[in-house]
């Protein structure tokens, strides 16, 4: 049962990590189509805002644009997904090594 349990949090861990990296880029990518005028038409900008549209304005009611201008919030955003992947994930892997 203790090797069930380890390789379950193990599994999780992984998983949780593949999604924030894959949320990362996501992100990174939503910021550096905000430098151009891209087609809101355009089916590949329509997911990107869908998606990541959420989470940035919650950050941004937090955080209110610099001047109303410069938007920080994907940056605070790729910062807290580092985090989660530095603490909840290597903590996670931790506590199944632990089983």
């Amino acid at each position: 049962m203790d090797i069930f349990a380890g390789n379950f949090l193990e599994g999780i861990a992984k998983v949780l990590n593949l999604v924030l990296t894959l949320y990362l880029y996501v992100i990174v990518a939503r910021a550096i189509i905000s430098w151009v005028s891209p087609s809101p038409y355009n089916p590949i900008v329509q997911f990107l805002y869908a998606a990541t549209e959420p989470v940035l304005r919650y950050v941004r009611r937090i955080i209110p644009p610099i001047g109303g201008t410069i938007d920080v919030s994907p940056i605070i955003v790729i910062v807290v997904i580092y985090f989660l992947q530095q603490f909840l994930v290597n903590t996670l892997l931790e506590l199944a090594q632990q089983f």
